[in-house]
């Protein structure tokens, strides 16, 4: 739903004020009857499947269309090593300022954490599902065993490289692809209408995700940790506003606008804390933002794997605090080695559930300082921290597939302006 279709009418009538409302209706119900709060939980889950069941053919039809109407396969290999660069670059950028921030202010100072004394079976379950993360299987994995299968599992990464191998199929075969061309170009925008459908439900799902997130875990759970939980929220706003700021600057926009640009859907990760829920809304949004619709088909999906700012902005800020709670010390070259585990960790969050503490109990497990077990501390409040992290992971996709177009001279400048000023 656009923000300009969505500014005439009546605010009751608008998602953005929907969302809002329900979240924190949900909210007040999880806080004042937890056990009622807590049943709503498949309400959320229902949308982010229903919005997991689109992804994959949009993924293709998007994919597909934008790189075979380019018909430049050299451009294409361009903009993915444009991508991958800018991509490496904010990454590093993010896990340096998590570093720094989490030192700086010393959340787990003083709290004497004994790691033995946590839920250890809790532990284990995230645990054995990290053995299972590692560079080589990540690198493996990008290549489906069967493109039926990477469609059923709706896994980003091997939908997409199946649908850029298919898209120079198709540019190489010429005229004869061109009747396949205009069907994906009318599938897409009929999915795109399914995806507006689907978008009904979303004051509902963050109804549900919220009252269930609350219910659960309670407000205790946030008193608890209070500090941690401002400090990475902090730290997060502080990324936005200055690294993606200057990147954003460089390219001439303001990150703010796109911000209040995407408001809808920010709301929606907001609830769910899952990114996935508005992949294709941000795709759609990006490329009426003037963004090219190959680059666009290229830079969202695989940054959803690559460009994870908020993520990495966790791992590092939660691994230094885990130590500092059970008294683990870290020089400072540990925690560069640290940095350097984290670069390859994080692109194992990719397709997994619960992905961003996986990967930490994986790095974790690979660095061998801090004790594995110490991630039972941040269990209770994950679910609060993820809201941050894909705040940022979202925002961070939109920056980066703005900056890789204006970067590839791929850029509307006067529909990007349009779409952040408003009248």
């Amino acid at each position: 739903m656009s923000t300009t279709l969505t500014a005439h009418k009546p605010w009751y009538r608008q998602l953005t004020w929907q969302v809002l409302i329900g979240t924190v209706v949900g909210i007040a119900l999880g806080h004042f009857v937890p056990d009622s709060g807590a049943a709503f939980k498949p309400l959320g889950d229902l949308f982010i499947q229903a919005i997991r069941m689109i992804i994959a053919p949009i993924i293709f039809c998007t994919v597909v269309h934008g790189i075979a109407k380019m018909g430049d396969m050299k451009r294409v290999g361009r903009v993915a090593i444009k991508a991958l660069v800018y991509f490496e670059i904010i990454t590093t950028l993010a896990l340096i300022l998590a570093l720094l921030a989490v030192n700086l202010g010393q959340p787990g100072d003083g709290m004497h954490v004994n790691p033995a004394a946590l839920n250890a079976a809790t532990v284990k379950a995230y645990a054995d599902q990290a053995t299972h993360l590692g560079v080589v299987e990540f690198i493996l994995h990008i290549v489906p065993t069967s493109a039926v299968g990477a469609f059923a599992a709706g896994d980003v990464l091997q939908v997409l490289f199946f649908s850029v191998l298919f898209a120079f199929g198709l540019i190489l075969v010429g005229d004869a692809g061109k009747p396949v061309l205009a069907l994906l170009e009318g599938v897409s925008k009929i999915l795109f209408r399914v995806v507006g459908i689907i978008m009904l439900a979303a004051p509902f799902a963050a109804f549900g995700a919220m009252a269930s997130t609350v219910g659960t875990f309670g407000i205790a759970s946030l008193i608890s940790l209070a500090r941690l939980l401002a400090e990475f929220w902090l730290t997060c706003a502080v990324f936005i506003a200055l690294v993606l700021g200057v990147a954003s600057k460089l390219a001439g926009f303001n990150v703010f606008r796109l911000i209040v640009y995407l408001r809808e859907e920010l709301l929606i990760i907001l609830a769910t804390t899952s990114s996935e829920t508005v992949l294709p809304q941000l795709m759609a949004k990006m490329t009426r933002a003037g963004c090219d619709e190959s680059v666009v088909g290229l830079v969202i999906p695989t940054g959803y794997s690559f460009n994870l700012d908020g993520t990495a902005l966790y791992l590092a800020f939660a691994a230094v605090f885990l130590a500092q709670a059970t008294d683990t010390p870290l020089s400072v070259g540990q925690q560069l080695a640290l940095m350097a585990v984290l670069l390859l960790t994080s692109k194992g969050a990719a397709g997994i559930a619960g992905a961003a503490f996986v990967v930490l109990a994986a790095t974790l497990a690979t660095a061998g300082t801090i004790p594995l077990a110490s991630i039972g501390l941040v269990l209770g409040i994950h679910r609060f921290m993820s809201m941050a992290l894909t705040f940022t992971n979202v925002v961070g996709n939109g920056v980066a597939t703005i900056v890789v177009c204006a970067w590839e001279g791929a850029l509307d400048r006067d529909k990007l302006h349009a779409a952040l000023h408003p009248a």
